[in-house]
């Protein structure tokens, strides 16, 4: 098989989650989604990396702050989940609290890294989930 032109090398990159990898409590439709994008993404770039298409797949947790942050913690509170305070400030201090960065990541951040997947800087990356998260999730692959 001929090595496909490396100036016509495409890239895809899938928005899915850490949600996907901890199974968030009070999301599961969300999580099983983003799970089954991780899926598709090894999938599809096994299929498509012999015609010179890399996919990846981009997994940000804990954007902030912003109308999604104050929303999602928001409806933690009142999910009655024994795990979320009743309280979305609590809530919000709870999730930042076991972030090892001890911080909100943002946009730009998660931008930046969709940036670098896209472009010939990680032309040898296929099947691969970029974790933006401060850290909160290492270890789990």
């Amino acid at each position: 098989q001929q090595e496909p032109n490396r100036s016509h090398i495409y890239s895809i990159v899938n928005t899915a989650s850490v949600a996907a990898m901890r199974g968030t409590p009070a999301m599961v439709a969300y999580s099983s989604s983003k799970a089954a994008i991780l899926a598709m993404t090894v999938s599809s770039a096994k299929d498509l990396a012999p015609h010179g298409i890399r996919v990846n797949a981009i997994s940000p947790a804990l954007i902030g702050p912003g109308y999604m942050w104050d929303r999602q913690n928001e409806l933690h509170a009142k999910s009655g989940s024994p795990y979320f305070a009743s309280d979305p400030e609590e809530v919000a201090k709870g999730k930042i609290s076991g972030v090892p960065m001890k911080r909100l990541g943002t946009i730009e951040e998660v931008i930046k890294s969709v940036a670098y997947l896209l472009s010939d800087d990680s032309s040898y990356t296929t099947a691969f989930n970029l974790v933006v998260d401060g850290g909160m999730s290492g270890g789990l692959r």
